[in-house]
């Protein structure tokens, strides 16, 4: 688009806005174009106040005084009894007739930090953090190990809190990770050796690359200066060459190669899609971004998508727009690549799914107190058919913020959000308690059934994670610009719950197969060769053929914002069953190339008549 059209393009759009009656001033529509300064991060979008960001005087000292622990961990403040605004959330029925509906227990009250960003790691243990810009946390770093607080007026003052973790979600134990500079609205990915490569975050951390390894005594490694350009709510996807992708941010409308450790880029390549849906509340942040499976990207941003070659730099396909509403953040809808089944071959037809979301206005409203009803639909598409177009359907209830996680079935699990409102401080109302799970292979208007509903409202700055156990780990949630316990409507949450969904019923369970990790090849997955192992099934009686059986691979991703970044999941051909009295041995077909599987640890799950076994790490390699 030249430079004539593209003033034209603006003009027309102005001008609509006019129309329409919409409060807007040019510069206000401008200013989402402008370069960030020192002080505009803490604005909302254009808009000439400022955020409040400081801790209540109440909490923040409490926080300071508070005993702590030989662990680090500081006692939970009490929290203020339910307002009326708390107790007003949703719980849809749950149809029992149709079998087990979940279960929720507690792995821990006090994870020390709430679970702003979260990932798995093939050491059985999750990483968890916040930012450094909500205060004081209820963990402390180890002594005489405090970080430097970079903003702090005065030179050398000391941060002690700690604002990541990792997590044991077998035992609920927590170890203190010490954060250099500000991770706020980062991105992550897992490379091909396992280790988190941490991208952008806020004020001094928009640039930063940091690494963190699986290993009991290792800490973040970080880089400043990394990146060409600040990348606060930013997207990262894991290529088939094993680099890392990172897209787009706040008023970044441009993409980057992260570089390699150490190394820094000169500069950024634009991305017109960003520049052209970015809106007065800039509803195209964190863009979903899925690899499929030819090595291009779907990148969808605000309501419109395209499929991105980003080994040319050029735009294979424009998509048709989703219409409704926004869907990335703030109206903060869901997205995954859904389940690639590779029983039917190498040449497939991958489909995305994109659900909830928000007015595109809904920001705007929340910073008056009034909170739109979120979206309800769900539409789903194939980016590489021709002539592709978007199928909708209709949750039970309207949500936004929710998480959206892929299950070693091949289902899918929407769980946290709100019904009213959008992402920001505050800004969400109607908490959605009741999972769902969604089968994509049922028809259109049967796909969605209610599960048990938790007892904790999860909306903004929630997360969850898909564990090896093929249980689901459930953490955080802080509508609040600070650690706040009391005078809110919603707590800042510390709490971390485990969802057993419906294939783990306590009478299935009892015939969960077990996987021989002794027979677990050491050396991974290679490309296109052929996998075996053998696994056993509690009640040796049972009688188990080659249509009871399904292997699947899950690519653990990086979840923040209602959004898992690189999650995958890959139905495998078994290429041979040999049943025995014992043990039943099985080999499976691997990736034919990393298009389909980018280079990684997997976990890697045996179901027998629908029961998922707990995984195997697995690494897929050249």
């Amino acid at each position: 688009m030249g430079p004539l059209l593209r003033a034209a393009v603006l003009s027309a759009a102005l001008l609509a806005l006019a129309a329409a009656g919409e409060a807007h001033t040019v510069s206000d529509f401008l200013n989402i174009f402008r370069p960030r300064n020192e002080h505009d991060y803490f604005h909302n979008a254009n808009q000439g106040q400022e955020e409040d960001v400081m801790p209540r005087a109440s909490d923040q000292q409490s926080l300071i005084t508070a005993p702590v622990s030989r662990s680090g961990l500081m006692k939970v403040p009490a929290r203020s009894a339910p307002t009326a605004v708390a107790q007003d959330t949703i719980v849809l029925p749950v149809d029992n007739a149709a079998g087990y509906p979940g279960a929720w227990s507690m792995i821990t009250e006090n994870a020390g930090v709430s679970a702003m960003h979260m990932v798995i790691m093939h050491n059985d243990k999750a990483i968890m953090f916040d930012t450094v810009t909500t205060g004081p946390s209820l963990l402390r770093l180890p002594k005489g190990n405090c970080r430097l607080d970079l903003r702090s007026r005065e030179q050398g003052t000391k941060d002690c809190a700690a604002h990541a973790v990792e997590f044991d979600f077998a035992t609920g134990g927590v170890r203190a990770l010490k954060i250099l500079t500000d991770v706020w609205c980062s991105s992550g990915a897992l490379d091909a050796e396992g280790n988190l490569v941490q991208t952008g975050g806020y004020f001094e951390g928009e640039k930063v690359v940091r690494y963190l390894s699986p290993c009991g005594n290792c800490d973040w490694r970080e880089f400043p200066a990394s990146l060409a350009e600040g990348r606060w709510y930013g997207t990262q996807q894991i290529l088939p060459d094993g680099r890392s992708i990172v897209l787009g941010g706040r008023r970044a409308f441009s993409y980057e190669f992260v570089p390699a450790e150490g190394q820094s880029n000169a500069a950024a390549k634009p991305m017109q899609l960003l520049r052209d849906t970015t809106d007065d509340v800039e509803n195209n942040l964190y863009p979903f971004v899925h690899l499929l499976t030819d090595g291009t990207l779907f990148i969808f941003a605000n309501d419109r998508s395209v499929v991105f070659d980003y080994r040319t730099g050029q735009v294979v396909r424009d998509l048709p727009a989703l219409p409704g509403g926004g869907r990335n953040y703030p109206a903060s809808g869901m997205s995954a690549l859904l389940p690639l089944d590779l029983r039917r071959g190498d040449v497939l037809s991958p489909e995305v799914i994109v659900c909830g979301g928000t007015p595109k206005n809904a920001f705007k409203f929340g910073e008056t107190n009034i909170f739109n009803d979120a979206l309800r639909d769900c539409a789903r598409i194939n980016p590489l058919k021709p002539g592709a177009r978007w199928a909708t359907d209709q949750m039970p209830v309207a949500r936004t913020m929710g998480d959206l996680l892929i299950l070693p079935t091949g289902d899918l699990l929407m769980l946290n959000g709100a019904a009213k409102g959008c992402s920001g401080w505050g800004f969400g109302r109607q908490p959605v308690l009741s999972p769902l799970l969604y089968s994509p292979r049922q028809p259109r208007g049967s796909r969605f059934r209610a599960l048990a509903a938790t007892t904790i409202a999860r909306m903004y700055h929630a997360t969850s994670a898909l564990l090896p156990d093929a249980t689901v780990l459930v953490a955080g949630s802080n509508t609040n610009s600070a650690y706040n316990f009391t005078g809110v409507d919603f707590p800042t949450e510390v709490r971390v719950e485990r969802f057993t969904p419906p294939y783990l019923s306590p009478e299935r369970a009892a015939n969960r197969p077990e996987i021989d990790m002794a027979t677990v090849p050491a050396g991974g997955m290679a490309y296109g060769a052929k996998f075996s192992f053998q696994f056993s099934v509690p009640m040796l009686h049972l009688h188990v053929t080659d249509a009871d059986l399904k292997v699947t691979m899950y690519a653990p991703p990086f979840t923040t914002h209602g959004y898992s970044m690189n999650q995958r999941l890959l139905v495998l051909a078994v290429s041979s069953f040999m049943p025995g009295p014992h043990r039943h041995g099985i080999t499976v077909d691997a990736p034919a190339k990393p298009e389909l599987a980018p280079p990684g640890y997997y976990l890697l799950y045996v179901m027998v008549k629908g029961v998922p076994s707990k995984a195997a790490w697995v690494k897929v390699h050249k």
